[in-house]
């Protein structure tokens, strides 16, 4: 692909919108931009794309996204007239041209005559995944780029099941989507001649009614949270996004009256004002419930990212300043409760199972072993999380406690199937009426956790591979590791290594199956002292995700020693 062949046939259109011309106009300028925005097509990944919003066939933009709905549209097609009359529910968040993104491609959906479910106005992406299940649609669209910066968009694609697209399936979309020959001529049909027809039909508040009514189930002790909620004032922030939509109705039904929002971040806002980066796991976003939280004597925050999927927490340690806690740190509570409650109401049976991703905590799951319930681990990607929730089903065998990722992402209730940040702000809100109960904090809570099972502490992190050669480079280091596999890191003994790309496990110098899960590019490495290590090029981003988790004695010793070998990873990566 020539990247100036390209820009040539982007300068030469005369459909592109004014504010996309203005900036191919400017941005060609740079040489190195255009190789970058026109050599390639935008990665279609584990959780659909994304890209800043930008001209070029590497960016976000009105006819990447037009493409690859046409190839949606296509696979919908293949899937006979049934498929078409089920159609695809739509929503999107508060991000630039995100409305624009959804209206565009349900008008190239009803060209092919594909029945349409656009929702009315900005909504969770969580609620996304349950109109996908409660319309029985064939697909679901949602164009966020969740937690990323303001100059990011994206496009997800949602199966029949509410969890993102399966790869075969995805795989053909983008399949169609890369045979569409001319990127500005995907047609499309009026919006007033398919809402005559009824080919496209709004959806909101009677998703929303329904949606809620299922947030009802994630409370397991609503006496409990009757007698002490009133104990709790909570902070509450959307960070500019979907969250605001219904986190009011959400918390009050639940029986949480005192949530307080930040107004500064309960404003929609593509710009994101307050913070560089929405992203709940960032300390910086915390800042305007801080002050809000010291004046009004609250001791937890709660944050969504834009389009809650995700859920973060700050809580009031006992000399008075805030922690912010970790994703992992998140899961332990909120599994660790749920198994107290089970065993203390006598609910608790072993066909309960815990689920989470190969890179999450070690943690929860040495609390399920010593209450006795089972563990799965899948692969990153909440998709997979609901496969085992569906095989449970078929099965009948086991019972669906909770799911996480470390990446703040939590499921209680599988009338959705991607992460909910709804259902997770309810759990943790009732965790810390739990708390409250005995007279407690949710941060001494933490360090009861601690003083029984040990101290997990884990950090992740995203090393940039930026530019045209990014995904060329990460392809090469991950094929070096493979061909020389690490022996020690700092220092420590490597154990054992699981490589999830040729499915093998290597252990004293022996190969055997990995079994179970289907092949990704996941390097894990366990070592001598307890500790966990993986590598993991990211599907939508130009990153290579570095884990660590560490188990030690104290959090100031597993903090430190999880940095070094971060410290150390880092070199290793460059």
């Amino acid at each position: 692909m020539n990247a100036q062949d390209n820009l040539a046939k982007w300068e030469n259109t005369t459909k592109l919108p004014k504010y996309l011309k203005d900036q191919l106009t400017e941005l060609s300028k740079d040489s190195s931009w255009v190789e970058d925005a026109f050599s390639q097509d935008i990665n279609f990944g584990t959780a659909g794309m994304r890209g800043r919003l930008e001209p070029g066939t590497n960016r976000i933009n009105l006819f990447t996204v037009g493409r690859v709905t046409e190839g949606l549209a296509l696979l919908i097609e293949e899937n006979g007239e049934e498929a078409k009359k089920r159609g695809v529910a739509i929503s999107f968040d508060s991000r630039y041209h995100s409305r624009d993104f959804a209206q565009h491609a349900a008008q190239i959906l009803g060209k092919h005559g594909i029945q349409v479910y656009l929702f009315d106005d900005l909504r969770p992406t969580p609620e996304l995944s349950f109109a996908v299940r409660h319309l029985h649609t064939f697909a679901g669209i949602n164009i966020t780029a969740s937690h990323n910066a303001k100059q990011y968009n994206g496009y997800k694609v949602y199966g029949e099941d509410g969890a993102q697209m399966a790869p075969d399936n995805a795989d053909r979309l983008f399949s169609y989507a890369q045979k569409v020959d001319d990127i500005f001529s995907v047609e499309t049909a009026p919006v007033e001649q398919l809402r005559a027809d009824g080919t496209l039909q709004l959806i909101g508040e009677d998703v929303d009614e329904a949606y809620l009514a299922h947030l009802k189930e994630v409370t397991v002790d609503p006496e409990m949270v009757k007698a002490n909620a009133d104990k709790l004032k909570i902070i509450y922030t959307p960070l500019h996004g979907t969250g605001k939509m219904l986190y009011d109705r959400a918390f009050r039904q639940g029986g949480f009256d005192n949530v307080i929002p930040v107004p500064s971040q309960s404003i929609i806002d593509p710009e994101f004002p307050t913070t560089i980066k929405p992203n709940p796991e960032y300390r910086d976003v915390f800042e305007p419930g801080f002050k809000l939280a010291n004046k009004v004597d609250a001791n937890v925050i709660i944050a969504t990212d834009p389009d809650a999927d995700r859920m973060g927490a700050a809580v009031r340690k006992n000399n008075g300043d805030f922690q912010v806690l970790t994703g992992n740190q998140i899961a332990t509570l909120m599994a660790y409760y749920l198994l107290v409650h089970m065993k203390e109401n006598g609910t608790l049976s072993s066909d309960y199972e815990l689920v989470t991703s190969v890179v999450s905590s070690a943690l929860p799951f040495k609390i399920a072993d010593d209450f006795g319930i089972k563990t799965k681990h899948v692969l990153t990607g909440f998709k997979y999380i609901g496969e085992e929730v569906d095989r449970m089903n078929k099965e009948k065998d086991g019972k669906f406690l909770m799911g996480f990722e470390e990446s703040y992402g939590y499921l209680f209730k599988p009338f959705a199937r991607d992460k909910d940040a709804m259902q997770g702000a309810l759990m943790f809100a009732e965790v810390a009426s739990y708390y409250a109960s005995k007279g407690m904090t949710v941060f001494d809570g933490l360090q009861e956790i601690w003083q029984k099972y040990g101290v997990a502490y884990e950090i992740t992190k995203a090393v940039e591979m930026p530019g045209i050669g990014g995904q060329k480079k990460m392809a090469e280091l991950m094929s070096k590791l493979r061909k020389k596999h690490l022996t020690e890191i700092n220092g420590t003994k490597v154990v054992k290594i699981q490589d999830f790309e040729t499915q093998e496990t290597i252990e004293d110098g022996k190969k055997t199956p990995l079994t179970g899960f289907p092949k990704s590019n996941v390097l894990k490495y366990f070592l001598d002292d307890e500790t966990w290590v993986a590598l993991r090029p990211s599907g939508t981003e130009p990153v290579i995700k570095a884990y660590v988790g560490v188990n030690k004695k104290d959090i100031e010793t597993a903090e430190k020693a999880a940095q070094e070998y971060q410290e150390v990873l880092a070199k290793l990566l460059k």
